[in-house]
């Protein structure tokens, strides 16, 4: 396979430090960047094997490309991918937002992607080959994206060690905004809170403890690339932050109520609220074999993986078997966990789809 980065930041960098570290021999990687004293870096470092002077020359022959720049730049970028790729190259990228992306092409070779790993460091000197061990990676196929080319992202995103996970645009970037967005600005205000309190008690800066610097690790991260981030997604994180802001309220008002049984009950939920986030993570269990009778036609591939997603249940892995004839095939699932395998067995019978476990 041979694998164009266009962007050898720490996203793309890792990319490539991860694909030439575990798909070697069998793999080529090729950079791109605008910026040559970056690109030098990359292949200095070993993320990319060569290095090509234009995105024409980076997608020569290539089978996938991710796409590695900040948001605000990514359409474009597509455009230009889209224009040089050929016609059996997967395209993707690993932007924090997705809908803006999707709704910009209905070009079959494009799925979005963003993988949940990342660093407060920027750059290719950043960059690690295990950045994605064990980290989710969202792939927001379209109803026309080929069923192909997914499945080869889908193989190649869980060789890099992350864990692919099918979701639509719009739910990744309203759950986006809770796990990811908001948390940054709020690392922000309560930085500048701080910052404030005491510099009017004239006070020294104190030891900073464990919970502050836990809760502001992500403030002030590159403005640059979050600024973009919040504007593209500018709805959901208001929304959610006005959310927010009235959790605040109620917590305000019943501390100048003096009401501890709310409290108490407030810091109950929580703790519930943590254990069920950190147990949904850590579920495991046996591994399915499920195999799925459809018709041969584009976006089936999406609609199944995107019908799972949107119920958490997570595909460990897949492939595509056409029959003789071409007019349908059969998708094989592999599931992880009994209940994650019923609920699937569940959810294609409902899409119509005849769906069976291999023994």
């Amino acid at each position: 396979m041979r694998i164009a980065i266009l962007g050898v930041g720490l996203i793309g960098g890792s990319i490539g430090l991860a694909a030439r570290e575990r798909l070697e021999p069998r793999t080529e990687v090729t950079g791109f960047d605008p910026d040559a004293d970056g690109l030098a870096a990359a292949q200095d470092r070993g993320a990319i094997g060569s290095t090509a002077s234009s995105v024409a020359e980076a997608l020569d022959g290539a089978e996938v490309c991710f796409l590695c720049a900040p948001v605000d730049r990514l359409p474009e970028l597509l455009n230009s991918a889209i224009e040089h790729a050929a016609s059996d190259c997967a395209i993707t990228d690993v932007g924090s937002t997705k809908r803006a992306i999707a709704a910009s092409t209905a070009d079959e070779r494009f799925v979005g992607g963003h993988p949940i790993a990342g660093s407060e460091g920027t750059g290719i000197g950043h960059a690690r080959s295990d950045l994605f061990d064990g980290a989710a990676w969202y792939l927001t196929p379209g109803e026309q994206a080929s069923g192909v080319l997914y499945e080869r992202l889908h193989r190649l995103v869980a060789a890099l060690g992350a864990h692919p996970i099918a979701i639509d645009p719009e739910s990744h970037d309203r759950l986006l905004a809770t796990v990811s967005h908001v948390p940054h600005v709020l690392a922000n205000v309560l930085v500048s809170q701080a910052a404030r309190t005491l510099t009017q008690e004239d006070e020294p800066l104190p030891r900073i403890g464990p919970s502050f610097r836990d809760a502001t690790r992500v403030a002030g991260a590159n403005p640059s690339i979050w600024n973009a981030i919040y504007f593209s997604n500018a709805e959901a994180i208001a929304a959610e932050l006005d959310e927010t802001i009235e959790r605040l309220s109620a917590v305000a008002g019943a501390l100048r109520a003096g009401d501890e049984p709310a409290i108490a009950a407030w810091g109950e939920r929580a703790r519930e609220d943590r254990r069920r986030l950190l147990e949904s993570e850590l579920a495991g269990g046996a591994l399915h074999e499920l195999r799925v009778t459809v018709p041969n036609e584009p976006g089936i591939v999406a609609q199944v993986a995107l019908a799972l997603g949107r119920a958490g249940v997570n595909i460990a892995d897949m492939t595509l078997s056409p029959a003789a004839d071409m007019r349908s095939g059969a998708i094989t699932l592999w599931i992880t966990g009994d209940q994650a395998a019923a609920r699937a067995r569940e959810l294609i019978a409902e899409l119509g789809f005849a769906v069976a476990e291999a023994s």
